[in-house]
C-alpha cells in the first residue's frame, strides 16, 4: 500500500468501470449537459439515485438552483455527445439530440434509459456537490448497449 495523492487516488479510481451519464437541465430555455460517471443508485423505495458534480464546475450554480433534471445513461453509440458534454459551459438547442422536455427536463435520443427526477436534496462535500434526486419517469431501450468508462477511456 502506498500513501495516498490525489494522482494516485484519481488513478485507483479510473481502475472502476462505470457507465456514462448526462445530467440535463433546462435554464431559461437554455438546456445545460454535464458528462458525468459518478452516478449510482440510492433507493428501491423511494426510488433514488445521486450524482456529484464539482464545486468549480462552470454551471454548479444553475445545477443547484434546478428542480427538474434528466439523467441519460449513453449507449455505446453516443462517444461524441460524451465528449461534447464534459466541455465547459456545454448547452445546446439542437432538437435533433432531444427525445421530450419532459416539464422542462430535456432529455436525449437514443440512451440505454432515460430518468426524468425531481432534485430531493443537495449535500456539500469535499470539493463535489452530491446530488440526491427522486426519479418521477423511466424510459428504457432494452435493445441498446452501454457505454462504458474504464481507466480514462471508452470501451
Amino acid at each position: 500500500m502506498k500513501k495516498i495523492n490525489s494522482i494516485l487516488f484519481r488513478k485507483s479510481l479510473s481502475k472502476f468501470t462505470t457507465g456514462v451519464t448526462i445530467i440535463t437541465i433546462n435554464k431559461n430555455g437554455v438546456m445545460l449537459g454535464k458528462t458525468v460517471n459518478s452516478f449510482a443508485a440510492l433507493s428501491l423505495k423511494p426510488p433514488l439515485v445521486l450524482f456529484s458534480l464539482d464545486k468549480k464546475s462552470s454551471s454548479i450554480e444553475k445545477y443547484l438552483n434546478a428542480k427538474n433534471i434528466g439523467i441519460n445513461l449513453l449507449s455505446n453509440k453516443q462517444k461524441d455527445i460524451s465528449r461534447y458534454f464534459s466541455l465547459k459551459n456545454s448547452s445546446w438547442n439542437n432538437t435533433e439530440y432531444i427525445l421530450t422536455k419532459k416539464n422542462s427536463a430535456p432529455m436525449i435520443k437514443d440512451c440505454v434509459a432515460n430518468l426524468h427526477c425531481k432534485k430531493n436534496k443537495v449535500i456539500k462535500e469535499g470539493d463535489h456537490f452530491l446530488f440526491i434526486c427522486k426519479i418521477l419517469e423511466i424510459q428504457i431501450d432494452n435493445i441498446k448497449k452501454p457505454l462504458i468508462y474504464f481507466n480514462s477511456k471508452y470501451l
